[in-house]
C-alpha cells in the first residue's frame, strides 16, 4: 500500500482550540504533570498493544519488549524532550481523530463548566482527561512521528503543530511501531532537558506504571586513567520506574503517595483520591482489585452514558479500559483496576454480560464499595461530607437498581431534616430513628421542588407543633428513590403531603377535635368543592394545618408532584390526576370564605385559595393571567369598602 504523501494544514475543532488555550494557561503552575500525562498514555499504547497481539503475534513485528524511552537533548538553540513506545501506534486518519478534534461526549458542558479560575479549571481539565495537550504547557512547538503496528514502514505519520489554530500532518516512514513525541521546549520550561529534572518527576509520577520508562545512563565519573568511550557508541539505557503493576504487590509494599499517583493515572484526575480499597481474592474465583473514590464529580456525572468502569486486565494483561460490567451503574464513580485470573484472554464486552464469573465479582466489588462508604463515613465524617455533596444524587439511584443492597446502601444516604433545618444533608436514617418519639411508627419526609420550599411547606406545620422529625428532600430524583425505599429499619416512610393524614401519636381528645371540625365544616366543604370541581378531586377538613388556610394533598396512588414535573419535562405522558384541597376551618380566611353571601365573590375567594396552595407546593398556575384578574378585583372591592 502506498502511504499518503500529502503535507496538509488543518485547523483544529474549536473545542481543541479552546482546550489548549486553558490547558496552556490554567495548568501552567503545575508545569511536570506533562510528563505524567504522556507516560501514561505511551503506558496504555503498549497495554494495547498486547490486547491486540493476543489475537494477532504478527503485530511485535518480532520486538515483543516493550517500553517507554524518554530522551533529552540539549543545544544552544534547542532544548527538547522526547518520549517514545513502541506499542499501538496511529495511522493517518487516527492521528487526526486524536490529535486534532475532542470527539468525547459532552465536551460543550465541560466548556460551559469553566469558571475562569485557574486552580478550579485545572481539575475540571484533569477530569475531562485531555492528557497529551498538556505538552504544550511547556512547548511551543511539538512533533509526533507514529506509525500503526502491522503496517509498513512507509506507513509513518509526522503531525506538528504550534499549539495554536492549526497543525499540519504529512506521511514520514518510520522503521520501528509506535509512537514517539518531542516537545520543543519553551525558553522558561528547559529545565525538563535536564536528566536528573526527567528523572526526579518519573520517579515522582509514573514509578507505579507496569512497563518500564528507560532513560539513558549518565556517563561514569571522569578517569584520567579510564579508556574513552567510542564517539558514536550506542547509549546505554536503563529503567526509571519499579515498572511492577501496583495493584500487583502487597498492601504494605506500597505507599499512600504510590496509591494516589496510581489513581491519578487511572482516572486522569488531578486531585487525590477521598480513600481506595486494595484487595486480593483466592478460592473459588481468583482475582485482585484496586477500587477507588475521587474527590470531585466528573462535569458528565448525570451523563448515564458517559465515560465509567474498571479497568479491566486478566493475568496481567490489559483487556480493556471502561468495563463497566463489574459495578452497577449507581456507583459508576469509582474508579480502579480489576485483575482476574479466571476469565479468558479473548473476552468480550458481550461475554462478560453473560460469564457467570464476572456476576459473581460484579456482587462482591459491588458490596465492596459500599462496605468502603460505610468506612469513611463512621472514621472520616468530613471526607463523607465531601463524598456526598458531590455523589450523593448519584448514590441514590442504588435502591431502585440493587434491591439485594437496598439496606445497605439505606444506610449512607444523608438528608436535610426539620432536627437542623438547613440545606446541607448531613443526616442518616439511623440519625432519624434515634429520635423518633416514643409512639412514632413512620419516618415521615416532604418533597419539594428546591430546600426553601420544603422547609416553609404548610404540611409541615402540625410536625412542627408535636416536635416531630420529617425529611426534607428536593433532589430530583428523591421522589423515586422513597417510590423504592419504602421502609428502613423496620420503619415505613411517609409522605406527608400524600393522603389522609394518619399521626399515631395523636390523643383522642385531638381525633374528637378533627371529627368535630369535619363536622361543622361540611357546609363549606361540599360548597367549595362544586366551586373547584374541574380543579380537585376533593375537598376535606383538616387538622395537619395550624397557620396556613389550605394545601394540596396527593391522592395514596396518584404520582407526586416532583415526579410529575420531571417527567413532563422530558417530554413523557403522564397519568391524569387531580389533588386533594384541604382547608384549615379555624383560619380567618377560610371563616371569612364560610361567611360569604355573594356566590362570585365565593368563585374568586376559593379559587385564590386554591392557586395559593399550588403556589406554596411550588406549582405553577394553569391561568396566571384569571388570578391577577380575581386579585385585581378583590383589591377594588377592599379600597370601596
Amino acid at each position: 500500500m502506498t502511504a499518503d504523501v500529502r503535507k496538509e494544514t488543518l485547523g483544529f475543532q474549536t473545542e481543541a482550540k479552546q482546550l489548549l488555550h486553558l490547558m496552556i494557561h490554567s495548568l501552567y503552575s503545575n508545569k511536570e504533570i506533562f510528563l505524567r500525562e504522556l507516560i501514561s498514555n505511551a503506558s496504555d499504547a503498549i497495554d494495547k498493544l498486547r490486547f491486540a497481539a493476543l489475537a494477532d503475534p504478527s503485530l511485535l513485528e518480532g520486538g515483543a519488549e516493550l517500553q517507554v524511552q524518554v530522551d533529552v537533548a540539549k543545544s544552544k538553540k534547542l532544548h527538547t524532550i522526547t518520549i517514545s513506545d513502541n506499542g499501538i501506534g496511529m495511522n493517518r486518519d487516527e492521528v487526526i481523530e486524536n490529535l486534532g478534534t475532542i470527539a468525547k461526549s459532552g465536551t460543550a458542558a465541560f466548556l460551559e463548566n469553566l469558571t475562569g479560575d485557574q486552580k478550579k479549571d485545572s481539575q475540571l481539565i484533569g477530569q475531562f482527561g485531555v492528557g497529551f495537550y498538556s505538552a504544550f504547557i511547556v512547548a511551543d512547538r511539538v512533533e509526533v512521528h507514529t506509525r500503526k503496528a502491522g503496517e509498513a514502514a512507509d506507513q509513518g505519520v509526522l503531525w506538528e503543530s504550534h499549539g495554536e489554530a492549526e497543525f499540519s500532518i504529512e506521511a514520514k516512514p518510520k522503521e520501528t511501531r509506535g509512537t514517539s513525541i518531542t516537545l520543543f521546549l519553551k525558553k522558561d520550561c528547559q529545565d525538563f532537558a535536564d536528566d536528573w529534572r526527567v528523572r526526579s518527576v518519573i520517579k515522582k509520577y509514573s514509578d507505579h506504571i507496569s512497563v518500564p520508562v528507560m532513560m539513558a545512563k549518565p556517563p561514569a565519573p571522569k578517569d584520567d586513567d579510564a579508556e574513552k568511550p567510542e564517539k558514536d557508541a550506542p547509549l546505554e539505557y536503563e529503567a526509571i520506574n519499579a515498572a511492577t503493576a501496583l495493584w500487583t504487590r502487597g498492601r504494605t509494599e506500597v505507599s499512600d503517595e504510590e496509591y494516589k499517583e496510581f489513581y491519578k493515572h487511572v482516572s486522569h484526575d488531578f486531585q487525590d483520591p477521598l480513600t481506595w480499597s486494595h484487595n486480593k481474592v483466592e478460592g473459588k474465583l481468583e482475582y485482585t482489585s484496586l477500587l477507588y473514590l475521587p474527590a470531585k464529580a466528573p462535569f458528565d456525572l448525570w451523563n448515564r452514558e458517559m465515560t465509567r468502569g474498571l479497568k479491566l486486565y486478566v493475568q496481567r494483561t490489559f483487556i480493556m479500559d471502561e468495563a463497566e460490567q463489574f459495578l452497577p451503574m449507581y456507583l459508576r464513580f469509582v474508579k480502579g483496576v480489576v485483575d482476574s485470573n479466571d476469565l479468558s484472554l479473548n473476552v468480550s464486552r458481550e461475554i462478560l454480560q453473560q460469564d457467570p464469573a464476572v456476576e459473581s465479582m460484579r456482587s462482591a466489588l459491588t458490596k465492596r464499595v459500599l462496605d468502603m462508604l460505610a468506612k469513611l463515613a463512621k472514621s472520616k465524617g468530613d471526607d463523607y461530607a465531601i463524598f456526598w455533596k458531590e455523589f450523593g444524587q448519584v448514590l441514590k439511584e442504588g435502591p431502585a437498581e440493587d434491591f439485594a443492597n437496598k439496606e445497605k446502601i439505606a444506610k449512607l444516604l444523608r438528608f436535610s431534616t426539620t432536627h437542623t433545618d438547613v440545606a446541607t444533608q448531613d443526616q442518616s436514617l439511623e440519625d432519624y430513628v434515634s429520635r423518633m418519639q416514643e409512639k412514632q411508627d413512620k419516618i415521615y419526609y416532604v418533597v419539594a421542588e428546591n430546600f426553601n420550599t420544603a422547609k416553609h411547606s404548610p404540611h409541615l406545620e402540625v410536625f412542627r407543633k408535636k416536635g416531630i422529625e420529617v425529611l426534607l428532600l428536593s433532589d430530583r430524583v428523591d421522589d423515586w428513590l422513597m417510590n423504592h425505599l419504602q421502609e428502613f429499619d423496620g420503619k415505613r416512610f411517609q409522605d406527608v403531603a400524600r393522603g389522609a393524614l394518619d399521626l399515631a401519636a395523636e390523643s383522642e381528645e385531638e381525633k374528637a377535635e378533627q371529627e368535630k371540625l369535619s363536622k361543622e365544616s361540611e357546609a363549606l366543604v361540599e360548597r367549595l368543592g362544586k366551586v373547584l370541581e374541574a380543579q380537585v378531586a376533593e375537598v376535606r377538613a383538616t387538622s395537619r394545618l395550624t397557620d396556613s388556610a389550605a394545601c394540596l394533598v396527593v391522592g395514596d396512588h396518584d404520582m407526586g408532584a416532583q415526579m410529575r414535573r420531571i417527567m413532563e419535562a422530558a417530554g413523557q405522558p403522564v397519568p391524569e390526576s387531580k389533588p386533594i384541597l384541604e382547608i384549615n376551618p379555624a383560619h380567618p380566611l377560610v371563616r371569612m370564605l364560610d361567611e360569604e353571601a355573594d356566590e362570585d365573590r365565593f368563585a374568586d375567594l376559593g379559587s385564590i385559595l386554591f392557586d395559593q396552595a399550588n403556589l406554596v407546593e411550588g406549582g405553577q398556575l394553569d391561568d396566571p393571567a384569571a388570578y391577577v384578574a380575581r386579585m385585581n378585583r378583590l383589591l377594588l372591592q377592599m379600597s370601596k369598602a
